[in-house]
């Protein structure tokens, strides 16, 4: 019946409603170790939608489960009834009062978008989460969010003024300040809102119970305190104490999780911008608990922030290219790293507590590095701090570091003592721990590596919590400092509490929700803590046969059980970086990254009644809209490479439905090509003929919007050789010789700039080689035909194996197709041959990097170009920038005197290869576009040069926005040939 009826209420909602298996089970996990299939997911656009769903749950006895980007750590989001996603719709910015600085707010609003808005009245939301990038406010409301300079701005309770929200009952009720006069007026009101009043005064008004509350509360002058409902709090406000402060039930929906109210609009104080000067220290040590000591004494320094990352996180670092960019400042191989920063209004002040606080750590003995880091480079200090979450995920095999008493929080005095009380525990059972995170505030995230795929292991998970339980209670602090208690922690709280505060707390949630429809089994009434997890305690995790070497996870299957839910693939274009462009265009979890693990990790350990695991359409429409930009590959924490899942995916998929001609088409491009390379003039006629172009689209499936690629005169295969004969240097004239990759797209579509290539190598003095060798594979590779793709890299191998070196480096034009040698190639090759594909690897470069490379080296200067001027914008390859970086195409571009060049802050092109030549992919194909890139060009003077080294990029450049974009190669020869 209530399937029918879900019908119903999707038909009677403004916003949408899932109730397929696909979302369903997107919806099952957050970042934490929990799972519950939900009944259904909505996307409510309004209040009115809000109130439809609460009277659903009423009818049906179900539970409405709020979320946002689903970044929780102990299971907020986590249930079985209809997950409501505000992310989708309510996301405005309703007002902004500058000068008595406050927002108004939908809990949809991502806390990093919010303070770029807020940036332009010099203010901001104080609390900053390590998650800003994609978490919402309010997702933060519910947690109580503080952040990494919670020593200055504290939790999001603190600065929260008012909350509009629902009640349980689907009425309106607006929480704030209310002065004892107003209280009067509220404790007589007949409605639900006065109900809550009434009930609370009643629950907290006689002295014993507050006397129970404030003995068995953590110590008030911990700053991160977030287990239970922050009661504590209402008894220093009228009526409860005489003089007290205005009564505001926002402290207590502050940390509620959901489970009081549903918000709708929330009221935020705002800061000042922090002062300008900064710098952080990066104190290095060899020991934990002289870290511990460390932190004290830098926090008499007044800093603004000291955070710790410890050498497993640090490990992690050292697998993931990006980060790797962010360990400039490591020393040696560190136990910890403190992150102590200060922010000052001037350098004077800056300096004096900058070197007060080193002499301080060097006088104590603790520590054995202390770099400084000041400017832009203290963001990419701050970025590899921010990632340690997800790059705890790179721990290879199935033990992880896990969340259980990782929000933890005593007085920063006693943190040395419980350290070494905690470590003791960990002794006892042999056991590692990862630390890291607010050590200056008193919380250590401690994470035990555990492996809850095995029954012994998930006792340990919960002997830990209740032995972790004993310890604080012994310091009198909290079990939850800023994560929550959720599906985690909140089956402790009679143990932490006792049971009056714990009876007082369900008198709470009755008063507000007394049929249970808000997010239950949160804070009260949870489930035993060891119930409902991601896997299934003795679950095995099947091997599966793979084209791809995915042995460095140990199978297929762990590669995708890497992503922890962490949600880093949410964030907007409006933050930057490339990651996800699909989520980027749509707004829709379900295509992030993050959804698309999800749905392989959970279909494919389901396996197939027809024997091939990865035979699920689910799997298949989940991925449909990744554009294997490979952004994934650097920007996930967790290293996750969507394109190699979906490739070895889609191989396997064919097994059981077949090649699609389309498909079959464009991987078999350059023999299309090459065929149409006899008559090209003719070829290029039926390309560009409106009729026969029309008819060639309507058969292969493209969109009719689109331009066909044409043909060079002649392939460049041909003509090189003859190019060559006549300007190649001998070898002893040239400063040293390269091969040169003829990529299938430069040689059928891209000849002019094959030649110029050529033409640039040579009379910047370099030799030339033409090498035997194979095509790319790269179409092969994008539509998943890894059997032939791995035929053609085993052919490229053998054929370059002793051609290639380091003296005689491979040279590419088409990021795509030279990348494919450092990218895929080692993965996919044949055993016997991974060490011959590994040292072709490490000599391939781009022709940007390699001509950087010589610059650098000074063997290019710049008295070998014009000197006219030039302005370039840069569009950057997609693999270009997950695989290599474009700092090798800005700096050749800027080597000639008066070139300047500045890179658009672009993801994706959206063109992705054939992806947005696909009719059904081209309406999102523009909208990535769309974002950052077609408006940038739009915007550029017309004697601005438009750079983009990838050819699919040039024709999406052209296709959205009538101009025309250049290779590296053509503006540098032009740059050359000008100069002679």
């Amino acid at each position: 019946m209530i399937k029918s009826d879900l019908i119903h209420l999707k038909e009677s909602l403004k916003g949408d409603i899932n109730t397929d298996i696909l979302y369903r089970t997107m919806y099952a996990t957050d970042a934490s170790v929990y799972k519950e299939l939900p009944l259904a997911v909505a996307y409510p656009k309004d209040e009115a939608d809000l109130r439809g769903l609460i009277d659903f749950a009423h009818k049906h006895n179900t539970s409405l489960i709020p979320r946002t980007a689903g970044t929780s750590l102990a299971g907020q989001v986590v249930g079985g009834g209809i997950v409501v996603d505000v992310s989708r719709y309510l996301t405005k910015i309703i007002e902004i009062n500058p000068e008595k600085k406050y927002v108004w707010v939908e809990p949809g609003v991502v806390l990093e978008e919010l303070n770029q808005k807020l940036s332009e009245y010099g203010l901001f939301f104080g609390p900053e989460t390590s998650t800003a990038n994609r978490c919402m406010i309010g997702g933060m409301l519910g947690n109580n969010a503080c952040g990494l300079h919670s020593l200055v701005y504290g939790s999001t309770r603190d600065h929260t003024l008012a909350v509009k929200g629902l009640l349980s009952d689907g009425s309106s009720a607006t929480f704030e300040d209310i002065s004892p006069e107003l209280l009067k007026k509220k404790l007589k009101l007949e409605s639900f809102e006065g109900r809550i009043y009434r009930s609370l005064v009643d629950l907290l008004s006689p002295i014993s119970i507050q006397k129970e509350i404030r003995a068995q509360y953590p110590d008030p002058e911990i700053p991160r305190r977030n287990t239970g409902y922050a009661i504590d709090l209402l008894l220093d406000m009228h009526p409860f104490k005489e003089d007290g402060f205005p009564l505001n039930l926002c402290k207590i929906l502050g940390g509620s999780e959901g489970t009081l109210v549903f918000s709708t609009q929330i009221k935020l104080n705002l800061v000042p911008l922090p002062p300008l000067h900064k710098a952080v220290i990066c104190a290095h040590f060899t020991e934990i608990q002289e870290t511990l000591q460390a932190n004290l004494i830098a926090l008499k320094n007044h800093p603004t922030a000291v955070e710790l990352m410890d050498s497993t996180v640090l490990n992690c670092t050292k697998s993931n290219k990006l980060q790797e960019e962010n360990r400039f400042f490591v020393e040696g191989d560190p136990r910890t790293i403190l992150i102590i920063e200060f922010a000052e209004n001037s350098t004077k002040e800056l300096d004096y507590k900058i070197n007060k606080t080193v002499k301080d750590l060097n006088d104590s003995g603790n520590g054995y590095a202390f770099p400084v880091i000041y400017g832009d480079e203290i963001e990419k200090v701050w970025n590899l701090r921010k990632a340690g979450l997800g790059l705890l995920s790179n721990i290879p095999g199935d033990a992880k570091s896990v969340t259980v008493i990782e929000d933890t929080a005593v007085h920063v005095e006693q943190l040395p003592a419980y350290i070494a009380d905690i470590e003791q525990v960990f002794e006892r059972n042999n056991m590692e721990c990862v630390y890291h995170a607010h050590i200056g505030t008193g919380e250590l995230h401690m994470r035990p590596v555990l492996n809850l795929k095995l029954e012994e292991d998930v006792k340990k998970f919960r002997m830990i919590a209740e032995e972790t339980v004993k310890i604080i209670k012994k310091y009198r602090g909290s079990f939850s400092g800023e994560h929550g208690d959720g599906r985690l922690r909140g089956s402790f709280i009679p143990d932490l509490f006792g049971e009056i505060v714990y009876g007082l707390l369900k008198e709470v949630k009755k008063t507000f929700d007394p049929e249970v429809i808000f997010n239950p089994g949160k804070i009260v009434d949870s489930p035993p803590m060891d119930e409902f997890l991601r896997y299934e305690p003795g679950q095995e995790t099947p091997q599966i046969d793979t084209y791809f070497d995915f042995s460095a996870t140990d199978g297929f299957l762990r590669a995708i059980e890497k992503c922890n839910g962490s949600g880093d693939c949410r964030k907007s274009h409006l933050i930057g970086g490339s990651m996800c462009p699909s989520y980027q265009a749509t707004r829709d979890e379900k295509n992030t990254t993050r959804a698309r693990a999800n749905i392989l990790r959970e279909f494919i350990t389901k396996g197939s009644s027809e024997g091939n695991p990865f035979d699920h359409q689910e799997i298949y429409e989940v991925l449909d809209l990744c554009l294997s930009c490979k952004a994934c590959k650097t920007e996930c924490p967790s290293s996750i490479d969507m394109a190699r899942l979906k490739a070895e995916f889609l191989s396997h998929w064919y097994e059981n439905h077949g090649v699609p001609f389309r498909t079959k088409l464009i991987a078999e491009i350059s023999s299309i090509n090459k065929l149409g390379s006899f008559m090209p003039g003719f070829t290029n006629f039926i390309l560009k003929n409106s009729i026969s172009s029309g008819i060639l689209k309507r058969l292969a499936g493209f969109g009719s919007q689109r331009s066909f690629p044409t043909l060079s005169g002649k392939p460049l295969h041909k003509t090189a050789p003859g190019k060559l004969m006549k300007i190649n240097p001998s070898r002893s004239e040239a400063k040293s010789s390269v091969c040169l990759f003829i990529d299938e797209f430069t040689d059928y579509n891209d000849g002019d700039i094959g030649l110029k290539a050529i033409e640039l190598l040579t009379s910047l003095g370099y030799r030339v080689i033409l090498p035997a060798h194979n095509l790319s594979a790269r179409t092969y590779l994008s539509k998943g035909l890894l059997k032939k793709a791995k035929a053609i890299i085993n052919d490229n191998i053998r054929l370059l194996t002793d051609v290639v070196s380091e003296d005689i480096p491979l040279v590419g034009i088409e990021p795509s197709a030279i990348l494919g040698f450092r990218d895929e190639f080692p993965e996919l090759a044949d055993p016997h041959l991974k060490e011959q594909a590994l040292t072709i690897s490490k000599h391939s470069f781009l022709i940007d990097e390699f001509l950087w490379t010589e610059a650098q080296a000074g063997r290019i200067t710049s008295t070998s170009f014009s000197k006219e001027n030039c302005i370039i914008k840069l569009h950057g390859h997609c693999q270009q920038k997950a695989v290599a970086s474009t700092d090798s195409t800005i700096g050749i571009l800027s080597l000639p005197e008066n070139y300047s060049v500045t890179e658009i802050p672009s993801g994706c092109c959206g063109m992705a290869g054939s992806f947005g030549y696909e009719k059904e992919h081209y309406d999102l194909s523009m909208q990535v576009g769309e974002l950052i890139l077609f408006p940038a060009v739009r915007s550029s003077d017309q004697d601005t040069i438009i750079c983009a080294p990838g050819t699919s990029c040039r024709h999406q450049i052209k296709d959205g926005t009538g101009r025309t974009a250049y290779h590296t190669i053509e503006i540098l020869h032009s740059a050359l040939a000008n100069n002679n």
